[in-house]
């Protein structure tokens, strides 16, 4: 019904506004008394689908990837889907309105989405107050910098994300890989992502419990700075990578937006974020987990993100072309393959 009667009309408007109307919509029927309806139709429940992964253990491997839920507005709601977890943000210290709209654009025929929000959010105290609110749901807080915040002091936005919200999700993902904050990407250099992850390591172990810490990077690093970022995780000892966040890249595009400035997601992507995937297990030799996302919009493309070495997935594009039946499918697979 979705993808026939639902999404047909909801492309017909701005994807900005959908996305908002979508949360209003979702939050209305689940305090109608939906909630039940959705899990009867999406959430798949099974002992094998569980994964333990740095020290947590996720109901399933399905998570919803950074970006849908940037304000921890609607993580209890959305979990009824049967997302194993979700991760909320990019968070900032302070609020910031992002970029001049229209900053996102479909890409209809490419299955795909640009968009350059410039981490748009009400700051991370904001989202606090709302995940008091958690029902029980595995929460990952993915962290970045304020726009105005230099390079050279960027290590103390992420650190007052991570403190603020240390009490409040499961895993923290430091994002210095969107292309949507003026040259955030630099800090994807070996030099400031070490002293950048370091930081943060060295504050998580004054903390009672350590807990995981995860580098999310950009499609478009060359296999020698993959290479990097497997010494940088070595030597830091952070919990993993999530591969990988949205790409500059245009190749082979069709839609008429395919000229707009921004990060591209979707299907596009999926080829390029399995290669890293199977870069990053095969030369670390699976020495940490990789969160695999980008261009999930089938059970085959989450298998083969899986089998490139991926522990756990997360959707988003994907999950707005194809919806929350997707989630199900997946799970359903991955039941019938053991």
């Amino acid at each position: 019904m979705y993808k026939s009667l639902i999404r047909p009309i909801l492309f017909l408007f701005d994807p900005e506004m959908v996305h908002h109307f979508t949360f209003k919509m979702i939050r209305f029927l689940s305090a109608l008394g939906f909630s039940g309806l959705f899990k009867r139709l999406y959430a798949v429940t099974e002992k094998s689908l569980e994964r333990r992964v740095f020290g947590l253990t996720f109901k399933n491997p399905v998570g919803l990837a950074a970006g849908f839920d940037k304000d921890a507005k609607l993580f209890n709601e959305l979990s009824n889907f049967g997302f194993g977890f979700i991760e909320i943000g990019t968070l900032t210290p302070k609020p910031q309105k992002g970029n001049p709209k229209k900053r996102l654009f479909r890409l209809k025929e490419d299955q795909a989405i640009i968009n350059r929000m410039g981490f748009n959010n009400g700051g991370v105290v904001e989202a606090v107050a709302r995940l008091k609110e958690n029902k029980n749901i595995l929460i990952g807080g993915n962290i970045g910098k304020n726009k105005e915040t230099p390079n050279e002091q960027a290590a103390e936005d992420y650190l007052i994300c991570f403190n603020t919200l240390y009490e409040y999700v499961d895993y923290f993902v430091v994002n210095v890989s969107s292309p949507n904050t003026p040259n955030l990407r630099e800090l994807q250099d070996k030099k400031p992502l070490t002293a950048l992850l370091q930081r943060l390591q060295d504050e998580n172990k004054t903390k009672p419990k350590v807990k995981p810490i995860l580098l999310k990077i950009a499609p478009d690093l060359t296999n020698e700075q993959l290479q990097d970022i497997i010494d940088i995780i070595k030597k830091t000892e952070i919990a993993g990578v999530i591969a990988t966040n949205t790409t500059l890249s245009r190749q082979n595009l069709h839609s008429a937006n395919k000229t707009e400035t921004g990060g591209l997601s979707g299907k596009p992507l999926s080829k390029r974020s399995t290669e890293i995937i199977r870069f990053l297990h095969q030369e670390s030799k699976g020495a940490f987990p990789i969160i695999g996302v980008g261009g999930i919009h089938s059970v085959k493309d989450a298998l083969e993100k899986l089998e490139a070495g991926a522990t756990l997935i997360q959707l988003y594009t994907g999950f707005i072309y194809e919806g929350p039946k997707l989630i199900k499918d997946i799970n359903k697979a991955l039941i019938k393959s053991k």
